[in-house]
């Protein structure tokens, strides 16, 4: 009887631990395909987040991915590895698609931003002195958009002003009076590069988190451009189970708590709403 009673509670131990096992592998699984994550870049963090933890009280989970440089967001999302990315505006997202061959489409459009002329050793564009060192991105995009601002601020005249049609490179300089001196880094080293050099392309909220100088002091700023606005975008054929990422890019365009962070992080003034 003893050996009997010891055989039934062994069978009935091994099958509780197959079961307990059986959940504990597939419970990952599952959660993994009811977290939304995205990819962006470090600026963005906090903005994303906010959206993040509204969207809690309607039981949806999201993850934000960080990303240090513009490739890895878009080799992610192709990839598979992440849902969608907000760090790249439509020439940028063109330009990619172009060079790789990804399957990425724009899914929404969220908020853009202003860039400008800035520095920190001279009060005007007047004052720039000959040979005077500039600052500018060395991605083909941002580039383009560096040569345009600095074409419209009167610095030098380029072949080509319109960015839809062709990207302007430092071999479209028709006129550099001045003979200024042009220093590509990556785009989000501007800032910091600002403080050894006389001029420099900014960004707003890169210029916020190094704290090189106040975003508004702008010797000149570019107008409004929504071809600009930052886009979530995705593979072409990403299924948004559950309107997951419908739902989280509505709260991102009507959230009272994003439009507050846009204002402190960018300033009053210097972001839009691309979906407007």
């Amino acid at each position: 009887m003893a050996q009997t009673t010891s055989k039934k509670f062994w069978v009935f131990g091994l099958v509780l631990v197959l079961i307990t096992g059986l959940v504990a592998c597939s419970k990952p699984a599952t959660d993994k395909q009811d977290v939304l994550t995205i990819g962006i870049s470090p600026p963005y963090a906090e903005l994303l987040q906010s959206v993040a933890d509204e969207l809690k009280e309607d039981g949806i989970q999201v993850k934000l991915v960080e990303f240090s440089d513009w490739h890895a967001p878009n080799v992610s999302v192709q990839n598979g590895d992440i849902d969608a990315n907000f760090f790249q505006q439509t020439f940028f997202l063109n330009n990619a698609i172009k060079e790789s061959g990804y399957d990425l489409h724009p899914f929404a459009i969220g908020s853009g931003s202003h860039v400008g002329l800035y520095s920190k050793k001279y009060s005007s564009l007047d004052a720039l002195p000959e040979g005077a060192r500039i600052v500018i991105p060395n991605d083909p995009v941002n580039l383009g958009r560096a040569l345009v601002l600095l074409h419209r601020a009167g610095l030098i005249e380029i072949a080509e002003t319109d960015l839809g049609k062709k990207l302007a490179t430092v071999g479209d300089i028709l006129k550099n009076p001045k003979n200024f001196k042009f220093i590509e880094v990556e785009g989000p080293q501007t800032a910091h590069a600002l403080n050894d050099a006389d001029l420099a392309f900014g960004y707003p909220h890169y210029l916020k988190l190094s704290k090189a100088i106040d975003p508004k002091q702008a010797l000149f700023l570019d107008p409004i451009d929504k071809r600009f606005a930052i886009l979530f975008v995705t593979r072409k054929d990403y299924q948004d189970k559950d309107q997951k990422l419908a739902k989280f890019v509505s709260t991102f365009q009507s959230s009272a708590k994003v439009k507050a962070i846009l204002d402190r992080d960018f300033g009053e003034g210097l972001w839009f709403a691309g979906w407007k």
